[in-house]
């Protein structure tokens, strides 16, 4: 599987995207006390809005992005439980590195919850610096940047 495997989900593309958030997301439900948001998110809109990107056939790992003017907001990613260690959230990185210099982007951003603490090994190791830690709403997040060049 390579960066050119990655392509925009489609209608039919739903229920897998639902499918892997779930897998993905689920054992965060009992640390942080609630369902993470992607879980909860409208999988149906995003990619109507073309905000989906996935990988694999059947779906193994997806990113959710927007762009915004200044940078490439990263929503979401999740990679299956059973594609574990084989390299499919590396190449989604790199993916969204690429899709934000596509959009002529210098910045992806994203954010994580602070009790997801697995990210916060994983994401310094693909160049991005913490910017600050807030809470936002019931959220203690965590908020990244990674400036591209």
């Amino acid at each position: 599987m390579t960066d050119d495997d990655i392509r925009s989900a489609v209608a039919d593309d739903v229920s897998a995207v639902k499918a892997v958030t779930d897998a993905a997301y689920h054992h965060y439900i009992e640390r942080i006390g609630r369902a993470p948001v992607p879980m909860e998110a409208d999988h149906a809109a995003n990619v109507a809005a073309g905000k989906v990107f996935v990988t694999g056939d059947p779906v193994l790992g997806l990113v959710v992005v927007e762009a915004h003017e200044d940078h490439l907001f990263l929503d979401s990613i999740a990679v299956h439980p059973d594609a574990h260690g084989r390299g499919v959230g590396r190449r989604l990185l790199h993916f969204v590195d690429a899709h934000a210099r596509a959009l002529g982007l210098t910045e992806v951003r994203l954010y994580t919850n602070a009790l997801m603490w697995e990210n916060q090994q994983i994401y310094p190791k693909h160049g991005y610096e913490v910017t600050e830690r807030r809470m936002d709403g019931p959220y203690d997040r965590v908020h990244y940047r990674k400036r591209l060049t």
